[in-house]
């Protein structure tokens, strides 16, 4: 089974989410909605995260934090191993209540946060579930609408600031965002059957790569192809570097040796991840037997041949800067 791509770093905010298993009740009753946000409280002071926001439906959860350790997955890990176990023990059942590993949203909070509290808040409104935002129980809406010491715990104060500076106008503040137009953007990415690992800006998704791509590459992880450079980044700058155009990159003669195209092939399989089938057909190539032999011919001529293994990690470093400022 492949793995989600997972970023921790500290102060980091994500959108985190789950549903049942088969799209089954995860919260039957009013006790299971009251122990799963006591959870969240016990993982407040457990693990020092922030909730921002959070909404709970009767076969799906969503929760918006930010992580000062850098310890999201330690965190959720805990959260729903713990509600698992409790569901379990109170319903008389066993086995998985999830239908697999959470879902998390990498968010850039300066453009972001704001939408996605008026996304998460609006979900029992948007499926159905009441007809007024303010009857549903079990999300943190009212906790922006209230003053009372019992809601202390949910990190709001830094959020609502972000609509207006003066405290006194917080709670009228909220009320009209979170009754004005949703954004047709957030509502689009995050309804798509394949979500986004990552919402932010352009620069933050640089930042993001710059520091983390090689990190994070691995084929188990699909998305973390998403962090390399781009194929077309990769050839302009190895066809720069060895003063041939990019079209030279694609051709291959019998029996003639072509480095510029083989240290592309390589780079492409190493920085990006990327399999035969995508190889092949950015390069030309007839049959797997044909990059598979490139990949490993190069890699162990690297091995040996101090020169050729000098030139492409000056290559390699040349990709990444020039990913950094894309």
């Amino acid at each position: 089974m492949s793995r989600p791509l997972r970023i921790e770093y500290p102060g980091a905010w994500y959108h985190v989410m789950n549903r049942g298993r088969r799209s089954e009740e995860i919260f039957s009753d009013r006790e299971d909605y009251y122990t799963f946000i006591r959870l969240i409280q016990e993982c407040i002071e457990i693990w020092n995260i922030k909730v921002g926001a959070y909404c709970l439906m009767p076969n799906q959860y969503h929760l918006l934090i930010q992580t000062p350790n850098a310890n999201i997955a330690r965190c959720m890990r805990h959260l729903n191993g713990v509600y698992t176990q409790r569901f379990n023990r109170s319903h008389h059942c066993e086995g998985q209540l999830f239908r697999g590993r959470y879902k998390s949203i990498l968010v850039d909070a300066s453009f972001y946060l704001l939408h996605l509290v008026k996304y998460i808040h609006k979900r029992p409104l948007k499926l159905g579930l009441v007809d007024k935002l303010d009857a549903y129980d079990w999300s943190s809406h009212k906790g922006y609408l209230s003053d009372s010491k019992k809601w202390d715990w949910l990190y709001k104060d830094g959020i609502l600031s972000m609509l207006t500076r003066n405290r006194r106008q917080w709670q009228k503040a909220y009320r009209e965002f979170i009754l004005g137009e949703d954004s047709e953007e957030v509502d689009r990415l995050l309804e798509r059957k394949k979500m986004p690992f990552l919402l932010g800006s352009e620069s933050f998704v640089r930042w993001v790569k710059d520091r983390f791509f090689q990190q994070k590459l691995h084929r188990e992880v699909p998305e973390s192809k998403t962090l390399a450079p781009d194929i077309e980044r990769i050839r302009e700058v190895v066809a720069k570097a060895y003063r041939v155009n990019k079209e030279d990159l694609t051709r291959s003669k019998r029996g003639v040796f072509n480095e510029p195209r083989n240290v592309a092939i390589y780079l492409v399989r190493t920085l990006r991840g990327a399999n035969l089938d995508e190889i092949c057909r950015e390069f030309h190539l007839s049959r797997h037997s044909s990059a598979s032999s490139v990949i490993e011919r190069t890699k162990n001529q690297i091995k040996v041949d101090r020169k050729l293994r000098r030139r492409v990690e000056r290559i390699r470093s040349r990709v990444i800067r020039s990913a950094r400022k894309t």
